[in-house]
């Protein structure tokens, strides 16, 4: 049974999917006005192996991330400057090229995480037309009203507004809005759903309400509309959107269609970089090129994302990322141990990790708990390809490649004489096993005696 936390619930419910066999996501995707930074990428190594996961349990995955590349602006609370507007000018550069070469970035990005590509992504600028439409929706429905600035969500219409996901204070909300305060607002905390172009504006569209932009909040719900229906299963994203931008997608939801648009709410929790904020005044904001420049690859860090479960902080140093790189090496260099003998493994061994690692997996993602039946499972004293196959398997939710990378194989040959030398020194054949040791070692590979077996690593 795949249980997953909701946070709508605040607790860990079993999955049950709208249409059986069938999981319709959406996650949140990013704002292409820079390079994505590693606790960015934390979110859609969750947001993949969430899908992996659900894979695995046999389900078809209809998945959909939106890319913001109308821009919003500095806060989650839709204040400030626009990103992308600023990054513009500072690269002087038009905001359409600025979003094509981040776009580009972050796809390059995903591919080295091994992420897959959801079924459909999404461009803001791509639909425009459906968030008109879905504002259109909500004004209809009385949720929504217009004044000189743009049209605003009518938060009093909702008595529960700000509570579903992040049980806030009304009186504690700040307005989401992409323009300065609007004194025509009804209430405080009512958000920009359609914004009025000013003059100078780079970002605008013709409308019902004139030139006009969209708000950000609206983005994410007019296209999971178009690609997944009124109604769909699972909703992803960081902890940071809870208190506004999720909290602002179901109300907007609530006013077009009447009902919240997700079943499940799921959200990661935060990097944390030596043990505080990620900062660019820290100097510590890293992208996945700056791990490469120290030596550490994609995939070592979508390994060291597992050490911790997804609801709670990950703390990132360049030691624990160096221990995850060389853990990853050698899993893969144990792996290697299996596939290089031809023994039969007693299926019941087979069938404990099966379920270890499902029942793992299935409560609610738990990876470092999955990861440990891995670690089990590849210091099995009794060497066998099937353990090597099972391991691949596991792979297609780890999603970390670890069958597939040549230069870490042992040849076949170094494996033969691995084995002599396990017999040699079953038979108490000392000086034997002492001459394998050596000619293993002079052909580029350490023999390493632990208490989980033999381990033979290349020099």
């Amino acid at each position: 049974m795949l249980k997953l936390y909701n946070t709508l619930t605040r607790k860990k419910e079993e999955f049950v999917p709208l249409k059986k066999g069938t999981v319709k996501m959406y996650s949140c995707g990013p704002t292409v006005y820079n390079y994505a930074h590693i606790g960015n990428m934390r979110a859609y190594i969750f947001m993949d192996t969430l899908r992996k996961v659900l894979k695995y349990n046999g389900y078809k995955v209809k998945h959909v991330m939106n890319i913001t590349d109308v821009g919003h602006l500095v806060s989650d609370a839709d204040e400030g400057e626009d990103k992308m507007a600023k990054t513009a000018r500072i690269e002087n550069r038009s905001v359409y090229e600025i979003a094509k070469e981040y776009t580009d970035a972050f796809m390059k990005d995903i591919k080295a995480l091994n992420i897959d590509t959801p079924e459909h992504i999404a461009k803001a600028t791509e639909h425009i037309r459906e968030m008109e439409i879905y504002v259109n929706d909500i004004v209809k429905n009385g949720y929504a009203y217009e004044t000189s600035k743009g049209v605003y969500f009518d938060t009093s219409k909702l008595p529960n507004y700000g509570k579903m996901l992040s049980n806030n204070n009304i009186d504690d909300l700040k307005a989401g809005a992409r323009v300065e305060v609007d004194t025509e607002k009804r209430n405080p905390q009512d958000f920009a759903l359609w914004i009025k172009a000013p003059k100078e504006h780079i970002m605008k569209w013709n409308s019902k309400w004139g030139l006009c932009y969209p708000g950000w909040h609206i983005e994410c719900s007019a296209m999971s509309r178009k690609y997944l229906g009124d109604k769909f299963d699972i909703h992803t994203g960081g902890v940071d959107h809870i208190p506004i931008h999720h909290e602002n997608e179901i109300a907007q939801s609530i006013g077009a269609t009447g009902h919240n648009l997700a079943n499940y709410w799921m959200h990661v929790e935060f990097l944390l970089i030596d043990g505080g904020k990620m900062s660019k005044s820290l100097g510590n904001v890293y992208t996945l090129n700056d791990l490469k420049a120290k030596g550490i690859d994609a995939l070592s860090y979508r390994y060291f994302t597992y050490s911790s479960h997804y609801r709670n902080k990950l703390n990132f140093t360049w030691d624990a990322i160096k221990s995850a790189k060389n853990s990853l090496n050698k899993l893969r260099d144990m792996i290697a141990l299996h596939k290089g003998v031809n023994k039969k493994i007693d299926k019941n061994i087979i069938s404990k990790y099966e379920e270890q690692f499902l029942d793992a997996i299935n409560d609610d993602m738990n990876m470092p708990l999955a990861l440990s039946v891995v670690w089990e499972a590849v210091k099995y004293p009794e060497k066998s390809p099937k353990i090597a196959q099972l391991l691949k398997k596991f792979d297609t939710v780890l999603g970390i490649k670890i069958d597939e990378v040549q230069e870490t194989k042992i040849p076949q040959e170094i494996l033969d004489l691995v084995e002599e030398r396990k017999q040699a020194r079953s038979d108490k054949n000392w000086s034997e096993s002492d001459r394998l040791r050596d000619l293993i070692a002079e052909k580029g590979y350490i023999v390493k005696d632990t208490k989980d077996g033999t381990e033979v690593l290349k020099k």
